[in-house]
């Protein structure tokens, strides 16, 4: 027989309620564990009852339409989808919200930076035609100075 850790229940019930193995929660849970029974037990978590009865009954009519005609099984998602949406949209929008910030800010940086280079290329390109301008204007003074004295 292995050694017994407690020797009762009390013993138990004592140590769960102790303060310094529940903080503060000792002194609010003493008066309800005296009001139960140590081998009471509780519900699961009814949001996990819920996922569980959701599951089956997917599962049960999936394969009841596989079953009847294999052609609705798409519907049958886009149903599923649609009652899911409304639970899960919002946690999944909070959780895309960053990334969607750092893409918009990304996608900001980038057009600015290319906003730069573009303003950059087309001084540049202002600077060459101004330049080849004025070769062209000098050409043509010297052109009709050449001209000028001909004549």
């Amino acid at each position: 027989m292995p050694p017994q850790i407690f020797s009762t229940s009390a013993d138990t019930e004592d140590l769960m309620l102790n303060q310094e193995h529940n903080g503060d929660a000792g002194k609010a849970m003493s008066s309800l564990g005296e009001a139960t029974a140590p081998n009471d037990h509780h519900e699961a978590d009814p949001t996990a009852n819920e996922a569980v009865t959701v599951a089956a009954t997917v599962a049960v009519v999936a394969v009841g339409v596989a079953l009847f005609e294999v052609a609705l099984l798409p519907g049958m998602a886009i149903g599923v989808a649609a009652m899911l949406a409304p639970k899960y949209v919002p946690k999944l929008g909070a959780a895309l919200s960053p990334m969607i910030k750092s893409t918009v800010r990304g996608a900001y940086k980038f057009g600015q930076k290319t906003s730069e280079m573009v303003a950059e290329a087309k001084e540049q390109v202002h600077d060459i035609v101004a330049e080849v301008d004025a070769e062209n204007d000098a050409a043509r003074a010297a052109s009709n100075a050449a001209d000028g004295r001909k004549a």
